[in-house]
């Protein structure tokens, strides 16, 4: 018994803290289809950043992306397809 209260609670300290980490620190695999554009999307932790850059200019309170109403990833899509990361990057240099 002793040996398995020892596991089980290695198991907890080692979980918890995954489990805790907020969803954007996350590796994550979602792709969202644009379809004005008819392209894909990798989500990751630069989109997710630039997600925020558009939810800050357009005066909108961060919720995660994917409970969005449909038109309004589609405005972000279009946002995004008039601000890429190169030009960005350039912006702030």
């Amino acid at each position: 018994m002793p040996r398995f209260l020892n596991a089980a609670l290695l198991g907890a300290a080692l979980i918890i803290p995954v489990a805790m980490t907020p969803t954007a620190l996350r590796a994550d695999d979602r792709t969202y289809h644009d379809k004005q554009h008819n392209d894909d999307h990798h989500w990751d932790s630069h989109e997710d950043r630039a997600y925020r850059t558009w939810a800050k200019e357009n005066h909108r309170k961060y919720r995660d992306f994917s409970r969005l109403k449909e038109e309004d990833q589609q405005s972000y899509w279009s946002w995004r397809h008039e601000h890429p990361d190169d030009q960005r990057r350039t912006d702030r240099h």
